[in-house]
């Protein structure tokens, strides 16, 4: 049955192309976060969907789109050169057939990163594209939420709709995805269109938060927990009363306390141990051996260079002997350890160049960003209020990305692309409407100006 669903689901949004083609970027969006031919077992798997729905969405836009207003962007730019440049590093990878796997994937993820904004030329389109991520996304945290709140959660225990342990269905990445949306999940309660916010929106979007954050809960990733940190701290700057937000936020979290498990305090008890936490201490010796990596291969190794590290390490361990604590020193070796650094996982694969443009690509849309809510926040037309916040929301979901991506391997995650996308769209979007209007104001000064010297009276 769920497979049959899966199935009709993706056939009735490719049908539904041919009457709107722009569906079909929206059923890319919902088979790349969702992987329906994963959790499919007939149906579903029988056809290469994904890549269906991929060049349906490209052939939508050569066909219907107006190409007129097309605008390529600075960020775009990057996004090309740094195709580019994987393409390059692919040629002297360190490990050709595992660097062919991954590029398998990320040359889709950037190439799609680059094409969405082309498409996303009006308000409708863009709310249209966030909501078919935030509940694509929000099928995943549903339904790992209530797995959580039912008691079946835990480190690597956590059963989702897909138990490969990749893209979004990784553990820390869905942590990090989840407290991501959350900024989106406001700005729909407040101005959305699709679905007017009522109050079953509203109510819908409360728990759809709650379950977002049940998942770092659930999956017992540490970095879930800075999130939610910097998240709480980043939404400080738009609140209007912040004594109450930090007393409800004080609150919820002591009320909170109760209900964790005691294998949740006991794994992120060792956010303050690294020296004695194995898996701490063994990221930064690989942290340790990139920058030797990179100093001796500054153009990088290509995709999966980490399989070549080997470190032996000493870590200090504590255990119980005869009643007494006694701390002794163990000597760790290790191999092949990935990155788990988005920052390290692009200095080490694709060297200084690739970290450079990677770095660029997000401090520019975090800048954008910036310049948009400070230039549409005080704007009065009903029209143009919405800006502002969507910016607001894109900047914050960016934030707590690369504040998840410094622990994670996540550097090309086709989720957070995907955000990177519809920062240029809106940025477009808005430059488009700023220039219309400076051109609308121009058109209307030379037309008073005209009629001014058309009413003064000739000289005698």
């Amino acid at each position: 049955m769920l497979d049959a669903a899966l199935f009709l689901t993706v056939m009735g949004m490719f049908l539904l192309g041919l009457r709107r083609p722009f569906i079909w970027v929206l059923a890319y969006l919902y088979i790349d976060i969702l992987a329906p031919q994963k959790i499919g077992w007939t149906l579903t798997p029988m056809l290469p969907i994904s890549l269906i729905a991929f060049l349906l969405a490209f052939a939508g836009w050569a066909i219907s789109d107006p190409k007129a207003e097309t605008k390529f962007t600075l960020r775009q730019g990057i996004l090309c050169a740094l195709l580019v440049y994987c393409f390059m590093t692919l040629q002297w990878a360190d490990f050709p057939e595992d660097a062919a796997r991954k590029w398998e994937w990320v040359w889709k993820a950037l190439v799609f990163a680059i094409f969405l904004p082309v498409t996303l030329i009006t308000r409708l389109r863009i709310e249209a594209a966030a909501l078919i991520l935030v509940l694509t996304a929000g099928a995943i945290i549903i339904s790992a939420g209530m797995k959580t709140a039912l008691g079946g959660g835990g480190y690597e225990n956590l059963y989702l709709f897909v138990n490969d342990n990749s893209n979004i269905y990784e553990s820390s990445t869905l942590a990090t995805v989840s407290i991501a949306l959350i900024p989106i999940i406001l700005w729909f309660t407040r101005h959305g269109t699709i679905f007017r916010p009522d109050w079953r929106v509203k109510t819908f979007a409360g728990l759809l938060i709650f379950s977002c954050l049940l998942i770092p809960i659930g999956t017992e990733a540490r970095t879930g927990l800075l999130c939610i940190g910097v998240l709480g701290v980043l939404m400080l700057r738009d609140v209007k009363n912040r004594l109450m937000y930090l007393l409800a936020a004080g609150a919820l979290g002591l009320m909170a306390l109760p209900f964790l498990p005691a294998s949740y305090y006991e794994r992120m008890a060792t956010l303050g141990a690294v020296d004695s936490d194995q898996s701490a201490s063994t990221r930064m010796q690989v942290w340790m051996w990139t920058l030797d990596y990179a100093a001796e291969n500054p153009l990088g190794g290509g995709f999966d260079a980490y399989r070549s590290n080997s470190f032996t390490y000493q870590m200090p361990v504590t255990r119980e002997e005869g009643g007494a604590l006694v701390t002794e020193i163990q000597e760790v070796t290790d191999s092949g350890r990935a990155f788990h650094s988005s920052f390290f996982e692009m200095l080490g694969e694709q060297g200084w160049p690739g970290l450079i443009l990677w770095l660029s690509l997000h401090a520019l849309g975090l800048v954008q960003m910036e310049a948009i809510r400070r230039r549409w926040r005080d704007r009065e037309n009903l029209a143009e209020q919405w800006q502002a916040p969507l910016a607001s929301a894109l900047q914050f979901s960016n934030i707590i990305y690369l504040v998840g991506a410094a622990f994670q391997g996540i550097a090309y995650q086709p989720v957070f692309l995907m955000l990177i996308g519809f920062q240029i769209g809106l940025s477009t979007y808005c430059r488009k409407r700023d220039s219309a209007r400076v051109e609308a104001e121009r058109k209307a000064l030379r037309e008073a100006r005209r009629m001014a010297a058309s009413a003064k009276p000739a000289m005698p």
